[in-house]
């Protein structure tokens, strides 16, 4: 029996009460629906500003009706203190996913991802410590590592920020740094790498890669590919993210709070590697692909070039163990995207 299976074992025994934010939100609403299947109860918080109703919807349709009866939805923003305090009420954990996740927007409009990454994390922060929260677990980002080129990337080295959003996440570990020094608030950030699966949205010019050309694949749609594809990143599937925050949540060894850690699966992928997965995947559903051809652009700004996460110290100190590649995430996530993109 894995570590994940004996904590998920404990709380089933003995459940607990958990607040997510950015629940309506692609990994938010996969935590979720994760939790409740445990038999937790779970308050989640979300604004709609990228997160979708039809997301919970989906919860609610996917788990049983006395489960979907512990949870609790509160619609309001992590800006408003107010809010955040209310939330936070009684709350055991929080998993802490509502930030705006696009490099680009925050090129666009750094201010705005300033007010949601940043304000509305110290926000969450203060009324977690205020509700005597016992864990902290937030969404950090591989962005962190910026300009450091050496891979595989680990926490303790990392470069320049290349954009407004990566300075963001990495203003939220040393924030949730000073609330555990001053404040004895345990904090855990997760530097989630390039996650992909179920609910997450294809749409909008800030969409991640995955859904994006899935999307286009199926629709016969022109697949935009920035640069010469060779780009490599570390794709994880959602559920080793969603093992990663139950670890983080649930862990009892004092070295292990406290901590960032990196969240992937320790392998890249480069795009036109991901074109032909995604090609050999979809092609025997849709006989428009046989003739399938990218169409190759210019470099983004704010992107590095190759990104893959050395997930060492998650697997020492948390006992992470990704049980999903990028090709089973993608097989297991298949048919949601033909239904759902």
């Amino acid at each position: 029996m894995t570590i994940y299976e004996r904590a998920k074992g404990r709380l089933l025994a003995h459940p607990k009460a958990w607040l997510i934010t950015g629940v309506a939100g692609f990994i938010g609403s996969n935590l979720a629906e994760s939790l409740l299947r445990l038999n937790q109860r779970v308050i989640g918080l979300d604004n709609f500003a990228t997160g979708k109703r039809i997301n919970l919807e989906q919860i609610r349709d996917a788990v049983q009706r006395q489960q979907w009866a512990q949870f609790t939805f509160i619609e309001g923003d992590i800006c408003d203190p107010g809010t955040c305090r209310h939330a936070c009420e009684g709350i055991h954990c929080v998993l802490h996913q509502a930030a705006l996740c696009s490099v680009p927007q925050s090129i666009d409009d750094p201010i705005q991802t300033h007010e949601s990454n940043v304000t509305g994390f110290l926000n969450m922060l203060l009324a977690a410590r205020d509700s005597h929260v016992k864990r902290f677990v937030y969404a950090a980002s591989c962005a962190t590592y910026g300009d450091r080129s050496t891979v595989p990337q680990v926490e303790e080295n990392i470069g320049n920020p290349l954009s407004p959003y990566a300075v963001s996440k990495y203003v939220n570990e040393l924030y949730a740094n000073v609330f555990s020094r001053c404040y004895a608030l345990e904090t855990i950030g997760l530097r989630y790498f390039n996650v992909f699966g179920p609910r997450q949205d294809p749409k909008g010019a800030y969409a991640a890669v995955i859904p994006k050309w899935i999307a286009a694949m199926i629709q016969n749609e022109i697949v935009f590919v920035n640069g010469d594809g060779e780009t490599s990143r570390d794709f994880c599937y959602v559920e080793n993210v969603t093992q990663a925050n139950v670890l983080a949540a649930t862990t009892s060894k004092p070295g292990a709070v406290n901590q960032v850690y990196n969240v992937g699966v320790n392998a890249r992928t480069s795009l036109n590697q991901l074109l032909l997965l995604l090609h050999e995947s979809l092609k025997p559903f849709y006989p428009h692909l046989q003739s399938f051809k990218p169409t190759y652009c210019s470099f983004r700004p704010g992107d590095v070039r190759d990104s893959e996460a050395n997930i060492g110290k998650a697997a020492r100190l948390l006992g992470y163990e990704p049980a999903y590649t990028v090709q089973t995430g993608l097989n297991t996530a298949l048919e949601w995207y033909r239904q759902n993109l």
